[in-house]
């Protein structure tokens, strides 16, 4: 066979699931546009003063992470517009430096707790939030009070002022609160940080808020998410623990499980406030092996874990999403190679054009086989139109307007990491052991001068934020 005749074998079975995986898609973009969002109602500064504040425990699993949690855990202690709160910190014994860190900060501010782990790490996430809880399970005892929310962060993260608020203001009618959780903003070279920024914005303002019109489960994101401690408990006491040691991604996990013992879950919408989304902002893997180690992770925790753990049993609403949740490991592991087709076929064509010689590839494909690739093109330009006009709308057009390009960088990351998740899971199932966790590596944004103000107790934040709201138009803050 020739290679004309491999090429042309090859397209019909990729279009044909291009042409599937993009109508399932286009079915989310139709919805949001004709059905809408299910929308929560936006309460007012008013309404959530108004909210007695419930007790919250902020959770923040650590593994070597001594440069980061000083600065991470200043910020948020001097910009939380909510007082009655506390940040539990998970360290393992044999991370001494991150111990001594978060010990300096606790020294200074009696809402922070060094949680030492009952055993060398690292283990995983889901384990050593499991060692959180039973340390602020302790400390109740010996303090008296119980938190009634629990909410869990990174490292990294930049928690929004309003976040605790808006997570006591609806956890009074849902037991999971999701806040947004977006990437900051990097500059336009860095293709893959800025694949993280073009995704978050589609997956934040498009299939979330569409998940929660059509009722499927919410998945939680890891960070800026509230849960109800009563829900947590009923967990634990359904399997054992609160969250799954053995899952790589205990928060899609628990998620699932919330929707499937009946209680209810709410995303809270993107929106803007002072020019800036509501939400929980970090930086995200900026180099290929590490965005390769994180997606590989995902990869194995949602569709591999999920499947063994899960199969397509349960309702027909909730197979749907795990479909859409798990067809990227096949969607993955082609979208490189249809890429691949698509620029020879593009530049043979081109070629012809020019010089006058026939076309290779048009006598082996059936014509209708041509118009079913035409139509998957298309699609994808719709598809790569509508992740532009998500990204535009967070981080503006500018930036959005090298979406197309991160979107084939991004057939290349997911690629490698499906690769790398199957064979992390094949070699767990053969030699009978856990899935490792792999930790990805952390960066906090270094601070501008208000909050270095706010932090020195020179200037309170309200003067910060009125200041930066009197700022004459075309001046940026740096």
């Amino acid at each position: 066979m020739g290679f004309d005749h491999c090429v042309a074998a090859c397209l019909v079975p990729l279009a044909i699931w291009i042409l599937l995986s993009g109508l399932d898609d286009l079915w989310i973009a139709l919805v949001l546009a004709f059905a809408g969002r299910m929308r929560l109602r936006r309460p007012t500064d008013a309404e959530l003063d108004r909210v007695p504040e419930r007790p919250i425990a902020i959770f923040v699993p650590l593994w070597r992470e001594h440069r980061v949690i000083g600065q991470m855990l200043a910020h948020n202690l001097d910009g939380i517009r909510y007082s009655n709160y506390q940040f539990f910190v998970g360290v393992y014994p044999n991370d001494p430096a991150t111990a001594r860190a978060v010990a300096e900060v606790a020294q200074r501010d009696c809402r922070v707790h060094l949680c030492l782990c009952s055993h060398d790490g690292p283990t995983s996430k889901g384990d050593c939030l499991n060692e959180i809880y039973r340390s602020m399970v302790e400390s109740e005892i010996r303090g008296g009070g119980r938190f009634e929310i629990i909410t869990t962060h990174d490292a990294e993260d930049l928690v929004h002022p309003e976040s605790l608020r808006l997570i006591n203001f609806y956890s009074r009618d849902y037991a999971m609160v999701q806040m947004p959780v977006l990437p900051l903003p990097t500059g336009p070279g860095e293709l893959t940080h800025g694949l993280y920024c073009d995704e978050f914005a589609e997956f934040q303002t498009k299939d979330i808020p569409v998940r929660q019109r059509l009722g499927g489960f919410l998945p939680a994101n890891g960070v800026g998410t509230g849960f109800e401690r009563s829900a947590l408990e009923r967990l634990a006491r359904e399997r054992g623990s609160i969250f799954d040691p053995e899952c790589l991604t205990e928060d899609y996990e628990n998620g699932y499980r919330l929707h499937a013992l009946g209680y209810r879950q709410a995303f809270v919408p993107v929106r803007f406030e002072n020019g800036q989304p509501v939400a929980t902002r970090e930086y995200f893997p900026r180099s290929l092996r590490q965005a390769v180690r994180q997606r590989s992770r995902w990869v194995a925790g949602i569709v591999l874990q999920g499947w063994q753990y899960h199969g397509w049993r349960g309702p027909w609403r909730q197979v749907y999403w795990f479909w859409r949740d798990r067809k990227g490991l096949v969607g993955n592991l082609l979208s490189p190679f249809a890429n691949l087709i698509f620029f020879l076929v593009a530049v043979e064509f081109l070629w012809s054009a020019v010089t006058g010689r026939p076309r290779r590839f048009a006598g082996p494909v059936p014509v209708w086989a041509l118009r079913m690739c035409l139509a998957t093109y298309w699609m994808s330009m719709v598809q790569v139109a509508i992740r532009a006009s998500a990204s535009a709308r967070i981080y503006g057009w500018r930036f959005a307007a090298l979406s197309p390009v991160r979107t084939l960088w991004g057939n290349v990351v997911n690629f490698a990491a499906t690769l790398a998740a199957l064979r992390q899971f094949a070699e767990a199932r053969l030699r009978r052991r856990p899935l490792a966790w792999r930790k990805t590596e952390h960066m906090y944004p270094r601070p501008r001068l208000g909050e270095l103000l706010v932090r020195l107790r020179a200037v309170p934040m309200g003067e910060v934020e009125d200041a930066a709201l009197c700022l004459p138009k075309g001046v940026r803050l740096g």
